[in-house]
């Protein structure tokens, strides 16, 4: 008998707000968090453009030792799950005495490997890169982190699965749960900022150069849109067994009731509209839902050319008889990277808890496929009911979240 499987908690620490009441407010007023680094001008990068977001201070939260093992991704990540414990009405010590797993999306450590070479280089000497830069290095230290400082005694593993980590962390958070494994876990994504962790994109000529309108520059779906914009920060939520949630009165966000995943197993940079169907439609018959029961889209769409060109001819295949109402919250925040499929997640429950669909700002002019599909270019007060949540990465990884309103 496979077990239901509930959000009982989220947290959120992004350019659109530090929190979810700022979160909120931003995704319905439509308030982008992209700006210009200054610092990446100096750097050599190609567009300076990037989400803006200050990190957070812990001292006073986190002892020397702890804070000096944390990247800046995971700092954003413990912040993110200080507010998921909270809202999941999670006593501190909760951990102490039950069983809970910490699955967690980041597919890099930029920062803290180029650190530790700077000290080698200059000093010649590997004991002055201290233990810090050894655990801020590894892919795995958000989820080390997380578990070590929360006391974390179930499933502890990082999924590095480029731009849809956070997705995928859920969805195996989610059969974890279902099949019996585990009654709760930590799930989430967590995207570093600094000018060391996007360097490779820029030369790709991936990233917009529209700095005369920062705001403006990230237009999912528009005809006029010329890259995406990095930006990052961390999202958490708590994932629980229905049963165990209700049993500790709980309160209930959200229900997953799908996860589908594919792989392209072609281009590498490329994206492809056949693995983002495939996806989809296994995680539609993952959850028993038909296309006519999905309220509502939030599309991963990055503004870049081929990638939305592609998503849009898997979402007309799939919805264009129904015309679901389909945004990318990535026109305000940007492309948070390993962290969207998680923070994703977080923006559509605030939607779904708040009756509102969030707006793909910058949608002005549709192209020949992004202008069959039912693009929301302005905030909508409409109950969800269903959303469906979509994450592509490089590589041809792809992952889809069905999530339902609890009843």
């Amino acid at each position: 008998m496979k077990r239901r499987v509930v959000i009982t908690g989220i947290g959120i620490y992004s350019c659109i707000g530090k929190n979810l009441d700022e979160v909120s407010d931003s995704l319905y007023q439509g308030k982008s968090g992209i700006g210009i680094d200054p610092a990446r001008t100096t750097y050599g990068y190609r567009s300076p453009l990037t989400g803006i977001l200050e990190r957070p201070s812990l001292k006073g939260l986190l002892d020397r030792r702890s804070r000096m093992s944390l990247p800046e991704q995971g700092e954003y990540a413990y912040i993110a799950t200080l507010e998921a414990m909270k809202t999941a009405s999670l006593d501190p010590d909760y951990p102490d005495h039950h069983e809970v797993g910490v699955i967690y999306g980041n597919d890099a450590s930029s920062e803290a490997v180029i650190a530790s070479h700077e000290i080698m280089k200059d000093k010649k000497d590997s004991l002055l890169i201290g233990s810090g830069g050894v655990f801020q290095s590894m892919t795995s230290t958000v989820s080390m982190n997380l578990s070590t400082i929360f006391k974390l005694r179930g499933v502890n593993m990082t999924v590095g699965a480029a731009c849809a980590s956070g997705s995928h962390s859920i969805g195996l958070g989610y059969m974890f749960i279902r099949d019996g494994m585990q009654d709760m876990v930590l799930c989430g994504g967590a995207q570093e900022v600094n000018v060391y962790s996007m360097a490779g994109f820029d030369g790709l000529a991936a990233f917009s150069t529209r700095t005369d309108e920062p705001a403006k520059a990230s237009r999912p779906f528009d005809a006029n849109r010329d890259g995406l914009v990095p930006s990052g920060g961390a999202a958490s939520l708590i994932l629980e067994d229905l049963e165990h949630a209700v049993k500790r009165g709980a309160p209930i966000y959200g229900e997953i009731i799908g996860y589908g995943f594919s792989s392209n197993g072609a281009d590498i940079s490329k994206a492809n509209d056949a693995g983002s169907f495939i996806a989809m439609g296994r995680a539609l018959n993952d959850s028993g839902t038909k296309v006519n029961e999905v309220d509502y889209i939030n599309a991963h769409a990055t503004s870049t050319p081929q990638g939305d060109r592609c998503e849009a001819i898997a979402l007309d295949r799939l919805f264009g008889s129904v015309k679901t109402p389909v945004s990318s919250t990535k026109s305000m925040t940007g492309h948070e990277c390993w962290m969207a499929g998680a923070s994703e997640v977080v923006y559509s429950l605030l939607m779904m808890r708040n009756g509102f669909m969030a707006p793909n700002i910058n949608f002005e002019t549709p192209d020949e496929v992004s202008a069959k599909l039912n693009i929301l270019s302005k905030s909508k007060e409409q109950n969800i009911n269903v959303f469906l949540s979509n994450s592509f990465g490089f590589g041809g990884t792809n992952s889809v979240l069905v999530v339902q309103k609890y009843k």
